[in-house]
């Protein structure tokens, strides 16, 4: 089996054609064809099913189809390793993270680690914890701050908690405060007929508040919902309804929105960094790491 071959493979599973997956590849047409066939004589299968204008995968291709993925990934990865080379000059850092993360925490992280290391390219993807566990899975992030419990425990990945954060209430500061004027402090129990700004599906903090709400005996109201993090904050200053953030976004984008804490025992979330546990992130990544770490 040849690295070559499972290139070809993973383009022509991709494309669901032979000669977009040769041009993809910058091959001709019949050698990609060539070397498929000598990848099905050499796995004693066939890969695919050939009809005319209709590609698919059998099940052997199916079933070979995330190992490729993963072995093109772990060379991909080890390339840019060597690339690398002396002092951190040059490398990349694939970089998964909540929306919320992304607003809050790594600003101040990453402008410290482009000051110091100024030839890393950053790459950040935003996303919920579920896809950030199966991006890292297949190899294509180096690291991923997710929130903990995973979705789905994992025994391929290395999660190492990061911070415990609280969350907060942010209402509009010409609506009432929820829970009745004066109050320094929501409790759950005050949403309960409160229009809530809530976040789309696959967001944590979707999950967490309606939970915490349903714990209280009670089913939360949507005023608007769907949105990402900027668009929840936006809907909540112009008067929409109320909504649950961590505290440092609500922190930093405090202008224009009242931020009211939760009553104790309060809701709060768990960051965690995590890893693929068979693979050491490359050396730019474990920079990062520690710098996380160490924040």
């Amino acid at each position: 089996m040849q690295f070559q071959q499972l290139q070809y493979f993973v383009a022509v599973a991709e494309t669901r054609h032979f000669t977009r997956a040769a041009e993809r590849v910058h091959v001709a047409q019949p050698s990609l064809s060539q070397q498929i066939k000598a990848l099905e004589r050499e796995l004693g299968a066939d890969l695919f099913l050939r009809a005319r204008g209709n590609i698919t995968l059998t099940d052997a291709g199916e079933a070979l189809l995330p190992l490729a993925r993963r072995i093109l990934a772990d060379a991909d990865t080890a390339r840019h390793e060597v690339q690398e080379l002396v002092q951190l000059r040059r490398g990349r850092v694939r970089l998964g993270a909540t929306p919320s993360l992304c607003t809050g925490l790594l600003p101040d992280v990453l402008r410290a680690f482009h000051d110091r290391y100024p030839g890393i390219r950053l790459l950040v993807e935003e996303g919920g914890s579920h896809d950030l566990v199966r991006e890292l899975a297949r190899g294509a992030l180096d690291l991923a701050l997710v929130v903990l419990p995973l979705p789905s425990p994992s025994p391929a990945l290395t999660t190492v908690e990061l911070l415990r954060e609280d969350l907060v209430v942010v209402s509009s500061p010409e609506a009432p405060v929820p829970g009745g004027p004066g109050r320094r402090s929501v409790r759950i129990a005050d949403l309960k007929g409160e229009r809530l700004v809530m976040f789309r599906h696959g967001y944590d903090l979707r999950e967490l508040t309606v939970a915490a709400c349903r714990a209280e005996g009670f089913e939360p109201e949507f005023a608007v919902e769907g949105g990402e993090m900027d668009a929840v904050l936006g809907f909540v200053r112009a008067g929409l309804g109320v909504a649950v953030v961590p505290r440092m976004v609500a922190t930093r984008s405090g202008a224009g929105l009242r931020v009211t804490p939760l009553a104790r025992p309060g809701l709060h979330r768990t960051i965690a960094l995590a890893h693929r546990s068979d693979v050491d992130p490359p050396r730019a990544a474990r920079e990062l790491q520690r710098m996380l770490l160490e924040r």
